[in-house]
């Protein structure tokens, strides 16, 4: 007979085997943002070659005027043939990327301090997961009338609105904080930490995926055929974005409810409250045990 030290653990504990029904409703009830997160990674680092070929091709034929002998080894990556031509020519992208990064993270930063406390008041998160989205699309439409028109329009306007459309819609910060901020919102602190990780998996596994297709892709379907699957997979992303995923339910007060903006001039006025900014860097500062302050500051940092 064992002593009573012993006893808890000779303990049986049977747990309840879920059938296989049962295990595809939980994994169904559990599959969110996930599909969104996939189909957000993988176009976008499948549009990234055919984008940078797209501005290349155009700053050579269109901008510089160089010939087609010239343009097509430097898109073949044989540009130790022509360093003069190929210096001149990363000199023209060169200077294009640094206002588009400019762009591409300027808007952003200012729109998601707004768009985050907004969300917060609101508790409406789909909208900020999608939104990214509509402007990758509205992108990738762009690159497929630059290709169209491709003489017509210099690399200028072409990069002009590949930063232009993604920025105003908040980017892929915005999409990372909805989703993250929809999973903490919907889950228990049961499943919460295991849905965060399937979450990263999709963001992670996405870029390679979409990296080693790129190149392949490009050489066999073109500027055209890139393009359009990207925008097929976008288009699928904010559709089951719209269908599938609800916001989470909020209990009103009746002064929220009073409070709530009912025009277009109201809800601007709420949205773009600086006092929303203000209450942000009050938030991120805050003093709190474990000494939150100083981890926050050197995270920043």
């Amino acid at each position: 007979m064992g002593t009573p030290e012993e006893k808890p653990l000779k303990k049986d504990k049977t747990i309840k085997k879920k059938t296989f029904k049962e295990k595809l409703a939980s994994i169904k009830e559990n599959i969110t943002v996930e599909p969104v997160l996939a189909c957000y990674v993988v176009p976008s680092t499948l549009a990234k070659l055919a984008t940078q070929n797209l501005s290349l091709d155009k700053a050579c034929r269109v901008n510089m005027a160089y010939g087609d002998k010239i343009c097509d080894a430097l898109i073949a990556r044989k540009g130790n043939l022509y360093m003069k031509e190929e210096l001149a020519i990363q000199g023209l992208i060169a200077l294009m990327e640094s206002w588009k990064n400019v762009l591409l993270t300027a808007i952003p930063s200012v729109l998601i301090i707004f768009l985050g406390a907004w969300s917060d008041r609101t508790g409406k998160r789909k909208i900020c997961i999608l939104l990214p989205l509509i402007g990758e699309l509205l992108m990738c439409l762009s690159n497929i009338l630059n290709a169209y028109f491709f003489y017509e329009l210099p690399v200028e306007v072409t990069m002009f609105f590949e930063a232009f459309f993604p920025a105003i819609t908040g980017g892929w910060i915005t999409t990372y904080m909805g989703a993250f901020a929809y999973i903490s919102d919907v889950s228990s602190k049961d499943s919460r930490t295991y849905r965060v990780g399937v979450a990263n998996l999709c963001l992670t596994a996405g870029g390679p995926i979409g990296s080693v297709l790129s190149g392949v892709l490009l050489q066999k379907i073109g500027y055209y055929g890139v393009f359009s699957l990207c925008s097929f997979l976008y288009l699928f992303s904010i559709t089951y974005g719209f269908l599938c995923i609800k916001d989470p339910e909020r209990i009103v007060t009746e002064k929220q409810n009073l409070n709530e903006p009912s025009g277009v001039r109201s809800f601007l006025k709420s949205f773009f409250d600086l006092k929303h900014v203000k209450d942000t860097v009050q938030v991120t500062f805050k003093n709190g045990p474990n000494k939150r302050r100083t981890k926050s500051i050197l995270i920043l940092v």
